[in-house]
């Protein structure tokens, strides 16, 4: 197993993979990927993802499952931490943002139940 390591680790090693790669598409095609290009890559990796997951559930036939949802996962992962750097978005900042925001919208309210008094009139204008 390998060691933990920190979000800002993980998105060093990816930006290290990342100019390799962008080595490589500028010898093949004159340039490296833009952020579209890059986004367009994750979409892939989400379907592919999506499939290993359909497999999981019964839905589809594959082999070595595991090994294979280990690699999407980590090619989905590698795509987020490219473009939120490509994008200059910090990322831990982003999740807890938007962590707190869910959290916020999520957690039961209080609900305050207003009684009526016995002069209060019904919709019909009746006192009770």
């Amino acid at each position: 197993m390998l060691p933990a390591m920190s979000l800002s680790a993980l998105s060093a090693r990816a930006q290290r993979v990342r100019q390799l790669y962008a080595t490589l598409e500028t010898k093949r095609g004159g340039r490296p990927w833009t952020r579209a290009e890059l986004a367009q890559g994750f979409v892939g990796d989400v379907g592919d993802l999506m499939k290993l997951l359909m497999a999981r559930d019964g839905l589809r036939p594959v082999t070595r499952l595991t090994a294979r949802l280990r690699h999407e996962f980590g090619d989905c992962l590698w795509s987020l931490l490219v473009l939120a750097e490509a994008c200059d978005v910090d990322l831990e900042a982003a999740f807890h943002s938007t962590m707190n925001e869910l959290e916020r919208r999520l957690r039961p309210r209080r609900v305050t139940v207003r009684r009526r008094t016995k002069t209060a009139k019904t919709s019909r204008g009746r006192r009770r």
